[in-house]
């Protein structure tokens, strides 16, 4: 059984769809910094669960 669930999400700089693989257990309430798959521009990445939801923010990472 996989823990890991793959999440989408869009580049806060070109705004590409991009995927990202988030543990279920050790991600939630982490702070990450991935590279745009297009672009390569850093991207902090924010995981929390809401109700038995897991959500991902996004952001530029020198903002």
């Amino acid at each position: 059984m996989s823990l890991t669930r793959a999440m989408a999400f869009s580049c806060p700089y070109c705004m590409a769809p991009n995927e990202v693989e988030i543990d279920e257990i050790y991600d939630v309430g982490q702070v990450q910094v991935v590279d745009c798959q297009v672009c390569c521009q850093p991207i902090e990445l924010s995981v929390y669960q809401q109700d038995e939801d897991l959500n991902v923010e996004v952001r530029r990472e020198n903002d």
